[in-house]
């Protein structure tokens, strides 16, 4: 009998051991897959290359002469903006003759496109700001996209929406405005179509020189975010770890996605970088702010 009980205590602490295993392999199971799905073994630097590649984006913009249409018709002056540029003098070839329908946006580069896109936002012709928000405001001069601008001969308000710098159709403004209300910026909880600041009147100067080559809607979605990347650099490095984490790599996001409200304004980024919690290596200075 004693035997029998000796034996019987044995197979069940095998049991028991064995039991233990397989829950212990099950759970560790478990947690590799939560590893893989929430992202926990994202090569961080890597990320941070992929966003913001060293060299930048070569991205197709027709700027072709409106560098030279700027500075004729005031709304830049060059002895204002040249100034500001004096270690980057080849960038202001661009407010001279040009045929060039490729720039680079990077770091370096950031400053001088958000300067003067938005110089081109603000005074092209666009039912977004003749109808839009701005307007409705009851007075389109009280924005930083309006106020903000003194790198012009007179002041914003003799330039905002004067000129014919890029000659869109009706059915051209509409699909401005539409893919402009898709567009966000995590300076403020605005979309492009309301642009009350710099970035914004930059990405709706983007939207409408790529709209009036008959460029499709994901290629300027994908064309502002690389020019976001580069406006707000810890944003949308926090962002793209947001989707690595979930198991989409950056590359293979839905750029429209990643503008819109829910990751791209202000509040939809405070809110992702609430869940993420600070993530070592991620953070880094950078990016400018909302005026010239």
């Amino acid at each position: 009998m004693r035997k029998r009980l000796i034996v019987t205590g044995l197979l069940l602490l095998i049991a028991f051991r064995l039991g233990m295993d397989y829950e212990r392999r099950n759970v560790t199971n478990k947690q590799t897959e939560q590893t893989k799905q929430t992202g926990q073994t994202v090569d961080v630097e890597k990320l941070k290359g992929e966003v913001l590649p060293p060299g930048g984006f070569s991205v197709q913009l027709p700027w072709k002469d409106m560098g030279q249409k700027l500075v004729a018709a005031g709304v830049i002056d060059r002895k204002k903006i040249d100034p500001l540029f004096t270690e980057q003098k080849e960038l202001l070839s661009y407010l001279e003759t040009s045929d060039k329908q490729e720039i680079v946006i990077n770091e370096r580069t950031a400053q001088f496109w958000v300067d003067v896109l938005w110089a081109v936002g603000l005074s092209n012709k666009s039912i977004v700001l003749d109808e839009g928000p701005m307007k409705e405001s009851g007075n389109p001069a009280n924005f930083a996209s309006t106020g903000g601008w003194t790198l012009g001969k007179k002041d914003a308000m003799a330039y905002y929406s004067r000129l014919t710098l890029i000659p869109l159709t009706d059915a051209q403004q509409q699909q401005v405005k539409l893919i402009a209300e898709n567009v966000y910026r995590p300076c403020c909880g605005n979309h492009t179509a309301f642009p009350d600041c710099n970035h914004g009147m930059a990405a709706l100067a983007i939207i409408e020189m790529m709209v009036a080559e008959g460029k499709s809607e994901q290629e300027i979605y994908q064309t502002v975010l690389k020019f976001n990347s580069y406006w707000f650099p810890q944003t949308y490095r926090e962002v793209a770890y947001h989707f690595a984490k979930n198991g989409t790599e950056w590359k293979k996001v839905n750029p429209k996605l990643a503008l819109s409200k829910t990751f791209s304004s202000a509040m939809g980024y405070q809110a992702v970088r609430k869940q993420l919690g600070t993530v070592p290596g991620l953070i880094e200075s950078g990016g400018g702010g909302c005026g010239v």
